[in-house]
């Protein structure tokens, strides 16, 4: 998969897990003398979330992580295509969570575990 110029496989952040979730708006219309009514608003923009875990000693190196939040602080958003070829569109990062574990006498990890959600960026009418 990838997600701009960020690339996940074995060679630098491999993800293990996607959940994806989708909503839909729907508002509250209230009426007198009965029930509110519900009116359907549309799609809410949908999230990804990546989870993965980085062996730095093995492949990668320590700044896997922190070129994610790099690509996130641009503000832009980015394609995600994923290994099978299929397009999913412009997504942005929103949040971008590690833990590290197994830490060396100088504090390196031999274990970071990375989680990244994303946002999807919504198509624009030509």
């Amino acid at each position: 998969m990838a997600l701009g110029a960020f690339r996940f496989g074995m060679s630098n952040g491999g993800h293990q897990q996607l959940s994806r979730s989708a909503a839909f708006r729907w508002r509250k219309v209230n009426r007198i003398g009965r029930a509110p009514a519900l009116q359907y608003g549309g799609p809410d923009a949908q999230e990804i979330t990546l989870e993965g875990v980085i062996y730095p000693h093995f492949k990668g190196g320590l700044r896997q992580v922190d070129l994610m939040r790099l690509q996130a602080t641009t503000g832009l958003p980015f394609m995600m295509v994923d290994g099978l070829g299929w397009v999913w569109q412009r997504w942005v990062i929103v949040r971008v969570e590690e833990r590290k574990s197994y830490l060396m006498r100088d504090g390196a990890p031999r274990k970071i575990e990375f989680s990244l959600t994303l946002r999807s960026y919504g198509t624009d009418l030509a």
